[in-house]
Protein backbone atom coordinates (compact mmCIF):
# COMPACT_ATOMS: atom_id res chain seq x y z
CA UNK A 1 0.00 0.00 0.00
CA UNK A 2 2.62 2.26 0.98
CA UNK A 3 4.49 2.09 -2.69
CA UNK A 4 1.48 2.88 -4.25
CA UNK A 5 0.35 6.06 -3.20
CA UNK A 6 3.29 7.93 -4.61
CA UNK A 7 2.53 6.54 -7.70
CA UNK A 8 -1.49 7.71 -8.07
CA UNK A 9 -0.30 11.04 -6.47
CA UNK A 10 2.65 11.13 -9.38
CA UNK A 11 0.10 9.92 -12.07
CA UNK A 12 -2.67 12.56 -11.05
CA UNK A 13 -0.26 15.93 -10.82
CA UNK A 14 1.91 14.94 -13.92
CA UNK A 15 -1.44 14.06 -15.54
CA UNK A 16 -2.91 17.33 -15.39
CA UNK A 17 0.68 18.92 -16.22
CA UNK A 18 0.77 17.27 -19.34
CA UNK A 19 -2.66 18.36 -20.10
CA UNK A 20 -1.78 21.91 -19.29
CA UNK A 21 1.04 21.61 -21.27
CA UNK A 22 -0.58 20.20 -24.23
CA UNK A 23 -2.69 22.90 -24.29
CA UNK A 24 -0.50 25.63 -23.89
CA UNK A 25 1.92 24.62 -26.53
CA UNK A 26 0.12 23.05 -29.57
CA UNK A 27 1.67 23.81 -32.36
CA UNK A 28 -0.71 24.78 -35.37
CA UNK A 29 -0.64 27.68 -37.92
CA UNK A 30 -3.78 29.92 -37.52
CA UNK A 31 -6.32 30.02 -39.49
CA UNK A 32 -7.46 33.58 -41.24
CA UNK A 33 -5.10 36.27 -43.17
CA UNK A 34 -1.86 36.31 -42.86
CA UNK A 35 0.35 39.52 -42.24
CA UNK A 36 0.53 41.96 -44.78
CA UNK A 37 4.03 42.96 -46.69
CA UNK A 38 5.08 45.81 -48.79
CA UNK A 39 5.38 44.83 -51.89
CA UNK A 40 8.87 45.87 -53.45
CA UNK A 41 7.05 46.41 -56.72
CA UNK A 42 3.35 46.64 -58.75
CA UNK A 43 0.72 48.27 -59.51
CA UNK A 44 -2.58 48.73 -58.91
CA UNK A 45 -5.25 50.34 -61.80
CA UNK A 46 -8.58 50.54 -62.82
CA UNK A 47 -10.96 52.72 -64.58
CA UNK A 48 -15.10 52.91 -64.58
CA UNK A 49 -17.27 54.45 -67.63
CA UNK A 50 -19.17 57.48 -66.46
CA UNK A 51 -21.22 56.86 -63.57
CA UNK A 52 -19.25 54.23 -62.36
CA UNK A 53 -19.57 54.69 -58.69
CA UNK A 54 -16.66 53.30 -57.45
CA UNK A 55 -14.00 55.07 -59.40
CA UNK A 56 -16.22 57.89 -60.46
CA UNK A 57 -16.02 57.47 -63.94
CA UNK A 58 -12.32 58.12 -63.88
CA UNK A 59 -9.25 56.24 -64.51
CA UNK A 60 -6.83 55.45 -61.47
CA UNK A 61 -3.44 53.84 -61.08
CA UNK A 62 -1.13 53.46 -57.76
CA UNK A 63 2.74 52.07 -58.08
CA UNK A 64 4.57 50.53 -55.10
CA UNK A 65 6.91 53.07 -53.77
CA UNK A 66 4.58 56.08 -54.86
CA UNK A 67 2.11 56.18 -52.69
CA UNK A 68 1.72 55.81 -48.56
CA UNK A 69 1.23 52.25 -48.53
CA UNK A 70 1.35 49.16 -50.92
CA UNK A 71 0.29 46.20 -48.66
CA UNK A 72 -0.33 42.49 -49.81
CA UNK A 73 -1.64 39.71 -47.73
CA UNK A 74 -2.69 36.33 -48.60
CA UNK A 75 -5.12 33.94 -46.05
CA UNK A 76 -3.34 30.77 -45.02
CA UNK A 77 -5.46 28.66 -47.06
CA UNK A 78 -4.70 30.00 -50.27
CA UNK A 79 -8.10 30.86 -50.23
CA UNK A 80 -7.99 34.83 -51.10
CA UNK A 81 -5.43 37.60 -51.47
CA UNK A 82 -6.46 41.76 -50.37
CA UNK A 83 -4.26 44.40 -51.61
CA UNK A 84 -4.60 47.26 -49.44
CA UNK A 85 -3.33 50.94 -51.32
CA UNK A 86 -3.03 54.02 -48.93
CA UNK A 87 -2.60 57.48 -51.32
CA UNK A 88 0.17 60.39 -50.42
CA UNK A 89 -3.75 62.06 -49.86
CA UNK A 90 -4.60 59.37 -47.51
CA UNK A 91 -7.50 57.53 -49.40
CA UNK A 92 -7.18 53.81 -48.66
CA UNK A 93 -7.94 51.56 -51.52
CA UNK A 94 -8.62 47.69 -50.45
CA UNK A 95 -8.60 44.89 -53.33
CA UNK A 96 -9.94 41.56 -52.18
CA UNK A 97 -9.99 38.20 -54.39
CA UNK A 98 -11.21 35.51 -53.41
CA UNK A 99 -11.95 31.63 -54.74
CA UNK A 100 -14.86 29.43 -53.33
CA UNK A 101 -14.73 28.29 -50.08
CA UNK A 102 -12.28 25.34 -50.13
CA UNK A 103 -10.58 26.27 -52.82
CA UNK A 104 -7.28 28.18 -54.24
CA UNK A 105 -6.49 31.09 -55.97
CA UNK A 106 -5.08 28.74 -59.50
CA UNK A 107 -2.88 30.22 -62.15
CA UNK A 108 -4.51 30.78 -64.87
CA UNK A 109 -7.97 30.56 -63.35
CA UNK A 110 -10.95 33.10 -64.36
CA UNK A 111 -13.49 33.26 -61.69
CA UNK A 112 -17.06 34.03 -62.69
CA UNK A 113 -20.61 35.33 -60.81
CA UNK A 114 -18.20 36.72 -58.00
CA UNK A 115 -19.89 38.65 -55.83
CA UNK A 116 -19.19 41.24 -52.74
CA UNK A 117 -19.15 39.58 -49.27
CA UNK A 118 -21.56 39.19 -47.41
CA UNK A 119 -23.75 38.09 -50.22
CA UNK A 120 -21.32 35.72 -51.53
CA UNK A 121 -22.00 32.22 -50.95
CA UNK A 122 -19.80 29.61 -49.82
CA UNK A 123 -19.86 28.13 -53.71
CA UNK A 124 -18.95 31.90 -54.96
CA UNK A 125 -15.89 33.63 -55.31
CA UNK A 126 -15.35 37.03 -53.88
CA UNK A 127 -14.29 40.32 -55.27
CA UNK A 128 -14.78 43.94 -53.90
CA UNK A 129 -12.74 47.17 -54.95
CA UNK A 130 -13.51 49.63 -52.75
CA UNK A 131 -12.30 52.84 -50.90
CA UNK A 132 -13.41 54.43 -47.62
CA UNK A 133 -16.04 56.83 -49.06
CA UNK A 134 -16.68 54.82 -52.17
CA UNK A 135 -17.66 51.16 -51.91
CA UNK A 136 -20.55 48.62 -53.05
CA UNK A 137 -23.92 47.70 -50.55
CA UNK A 138 -23.56 45.13 -53.43
CA UNK A 139 -21.43 43.67 -55.96
CA UNK A 140 -20.99 41.46 -58.66
CA UNK A 141 -18.03 40.66 -61.59
CA UNK A 142 -15.39 38.47 -62.18
CA UNK A 143 -11.58 37.92 -61.83
CA UNK A 144 -8.63 36.17 -63.56
CA UNK A 145 -5.92 35.24 -62.02
CA UNK A 146 -2.72 34.81 -64.20
CA UNK A 147 -0.20 34.29 -62.23
CA UNK A 148 -0.26 34.08 -57.98
CA UNK A 149 2.95 32.45 -55.84
CA UNK A 150 3.12 32.05 -52.34
CA UNK A 151 4.98 31.36 -49.77
CA UNK A 152 4.67 30.13 -46.28
CA UNK A 153 1.31 30.15 -44.18
CA UNK A 154 -0.34 32.47 -47.02
CA UNK A 155 2.46 34.64 -47.50
CA UNK A 156 2.19 36.44 -50.86
CA UNK A 157 5.08 36.28 -53.26
CA UNK A 158 3.85 37.42 -56.57
CA UNK A 159 0.63 38.00 -57.59
CA UNK A 160 -1.19 39.38 -61.15
CA UNK A 161 -4.65 39.99 -61.74
CA UNK A 162 -7.68 41.52 -63.67
CA UNK A 163 -11.09 41.91 -62.45
CA UNK A 164 -14.36 43.75 -63.61
CA UNK A 165 -16.89 44.63 -60.81
CA UNK A 166 -20.26 46.00 -61.11
CA UNK A 167 -21.33 47.89 -58.17
CA UNK A 168 -25.07 47.82 -56.43
CA UNK A 169 -26.42 46.41 -59.54
CA UNK A 170 -24.80 48.99 -62.01
CA UNK A 171 -24.45 48.03 -65.69
CA UNK A 172 -21.28 50.21 -65.82
CA UNK A 173 -18.35 48.50 -65.26
CA UNK A 174 -15.11 49.45 -63.37
CA UNK A 175 -12.05 47.40 -64.86
CA UNK A 176 -8.76 47.09 -63.83
CA UNK A 177 -5.84 44.94 -62.73
CA UNK A 178 -3.19 44.47 -60.05
CA UNK A 179 0.57 43.44 -60.12
CA UNK A 180 2.57 42.77 -57.01
CA UNK A 181 5.71 41.60 -55.77
CA UNK A 182 7.14 40.96 -52.25
CA UNK A 183 10.53 40.48 -51.03
CA UNK A 184 11.15 36.56 -50.40
CA UNK A 185 9.59 35.17 -47.93
CA UNK A 186 11.37 34.68 -44.09
CA UNK A 187 12.40 32.03 -43.13
CA UNK A 188 9.87 30.08 -40.71
CA UNK A 189 10.37 30.54 -36.88
CA UNK A 190 12.48 27.25 -35.77
CA UNK A 191 13.03 26.86 -31.81
CA UNK A 192 14.92 24.39 -29.51
CA UNK A 193 15.11 23.61 -25.85
CA UNK A 194 17.79 22.32 -23.63
CA UNK A 195 17.69 21.26 -19.94
CA UNK A 196 20.28 21.28 -17.77
CA UNK A 197 21.48 18.12 -15.86
CA UNK A 198 22.20 19.58 -12.55
CA UNK A 199 20.25 22.00 -10.41
CA UNK A 200 20.46 23.41 -7.00
CA UNK A 201 17.61 22.85 -3.81
CA UNK A 202 17.75 25.39 -0.96
CA UNK A 203 17.15 22.54 1.78
CA UNK A 204 15.16 25.19 4.08
CA UNK A 205 12.22 25.74 2.06
CA UNK A 206 12.87 22.80 -0.57
CA UNK A 207 12.66 25.54 -3.22
CA UNK A 208 14.90 23.85 -6.12
CA UNK A 209 16.21 25.81 -9.37
CA UNK A 210 16.76 24.14 -12.97
CA UNK A 211 17.11 25.88 -16.03
CA UNK A 212 18.75 25.16 -19.62
CA UNK A 213 19.07 27.31 -22.92
CA UNK A 214 16.64 28.22 -25.71
CA UNK A 215 17.86 28.53 -28.98
CA UNK A 216 16.00 30.63 -32.33
CA UNK A 217 16.64 31.41 -36.42
CA UNK A 218 15.29 34.67 -35.62
CA UNK A 219 13.92 36.92 -32.41
CA UNK A 220 11.20 35.50 -30.67
CA UNK A 221 9.83 35.61 -27.13
CA UNK A 222 9.63 32.27 -25.65
CA UNK A 223 7.53 30.98 -23.21
CA UNK A 224 8.74 27.91 -21.31
CA UNK A 225 6.17 25.48 -19.00
CA UNK A 226 7.50 22.20 -17.32
CA UNK A 227 7.00 19.90 -14.31
CA UNK A 228 9.59 17.99 -11.83
CA UNK A 229 9.07 15.08 -9.54
CA UNK A 230 11.25 13.17 -7.29
CA UNK A 231 9.95 9.64 -6.34
CA UNK A 232 10.89 9.04 -2.88
CA UNK A 233 10.60 6.14 -0.57
CA UNK A 234 7.14 7.12 0.91
CA UNK A 235 5.99 10.16 -1.26
CA UNK A 236 6.25 11.92 -4.37
CA UNK A 237 7.13 15.53 -4.54
CA UNK A 238 5.80 17.22 -7.86
CA UNK A 239 5.87 21.04 -9.21
CA UNK A 240 5.83 22.69 -11.99
CA UNK A 241 6.16 26.11 -13.74
CA UNK A 242 4.85 28.16 -16.51
CA UNK A 243 4.69 31.48 -18.02
CA UNK A 244 8.51 31.80 -18.05
CA UNK A 245 9.53 33.76 -20.92
CA UNK A 246 12.91 34.03 -22.49
CA UNK A 247 13.81 36.39 -25.06
CA UNK A 248 15.47 34.93 -27.32
CA UNK A 249 17.76 36.05 -30.75
CA UNK A 250 20.03 34.17 -32.83
CA UNK A 251 23.33 33.08 -32.41
CA UNK A 252 24.48 31.40 -29.22
CA UNK A 253 21.85 29.61 -26.76
CA UNK A 254 20.23 31.86 -24.38
CA UNK A 255 20.01 30.57 -21.03
CA UNK A 256 17.28 30.28 -18.17
CA UNK A 257 16.68 29.13 -14.56
CA UNK A 258 13.21 29.25 -12.97
CA UNK A 259 12.66 28.32 -9.10
CA UNK A 260 9.69 26.35 -7.95
CA UNK A 261 8.78 24.16 -4.29
CA UNK A 262 6.43 20.83 -4.64
CA UNK A 263 2.90 21.80 -4.86
CA UNK A 264 1.66 18.31 -3.34
CA UNK A 265 0.85 18.90 0.17
CA UNK A 266 3.11 17.49 2.53
CA UNK A 267 5.72 16.79 0.42
CA UNK A 268 9.23 18.47 -0.34
CA UNK A 269 12.42 17.92 -2.61
CA UNK A 270 15.79 16.72 -1.40
CA UNK A 271 18.82 16.59 -2.70
CA UNK A 272 19.36 13.79 -5.19
CA UNK A 273 18.11 13.49 -8.74
CA UNK A 274 14.54 15.04 -9.83
CA UNK A 275 13.23 14.18 -13.59
CA UNK A 276 12.41 17.66 -15.10
CA UNK A 277 10.37 18.11 -18.09
CA UNK A 278 10.00 21.28 -20.06
CA UNK A 279 8.55 22.41 -23.41
CA UNK A 280 8.58 26.21 -24.79
CA UNK A 281 6.32 27.89 -27.61
CA UNK A 282 6.73 31.07 -29.50
CA UNK A 283 4.74 33.42 -31.94
CA UNK A 284 6.18 33.63 -35.51
CA UNK A 285 6.45 37.13 -35.75
CA UNK A 286 6.19 37.00 -39.50
CA UNK A 287 3.70 34.43 -40.22
CA UNK A 288 0.40 33.48 -38.09
CA UNK A 289 1.83 30.41 -36.10
CA UNK A 290 2.63 29.08 -33.18
CA UNK A 291 5.62 26.81 -33.04
CA UNK A 292 6.95 24.81 -29.82
CA UNK A 293 10.10 23.00 -29.12
CA UNK A 294 8.75 19.74 -28.05
CA UNK A 295 8.84 17.96 -24.59
CA UNK A 296 12.24 17.59 -23.41
CA UNK A 297 12.95 15.25 -20.04
CA UNK A 298 16.31 15.34 -18.35
CA UNK A 299 17.34 13.79 -14.89
CA UNK A 300 18.51 16.73 -12.63
CA UNK A 301 21.04 16.30 -10.01
CA UNK A 302 20.30 18.47 -7.15
CA UNK A 303 22.74 19.87 -4.84
CA UNK A 304 22.54 22.32 -2.24
CA UNK A 305 22.35 25.37 -2.78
Amino acid sequence: MRSSAPRRTLTRAATVVTTALAVAVTAAPLTGTAQAHEAVSGSLSFSGEPGEFVSDGQSHQYTAGAVEMFDVSGSTDENAVGVTVVTTEGKRWYLHLAAPDGQKLTDGATYTQASRWPYAQPEDPELDLSETDRSCSTGTGSFTVSHIAYGPYGYVRELDATFEQYCNGSTQPLRGEVHARTAEPPAELAVGLDLDTTGKINTRTGEITVGGTVTCNKPAQITLAGNADQPQKRTTPVGWYEDKTVSCTPGAPVPWTVSFASMEPGTTFQPGTVTVRGTGRANDRDYPVTVDTGQQTAEVALTKS
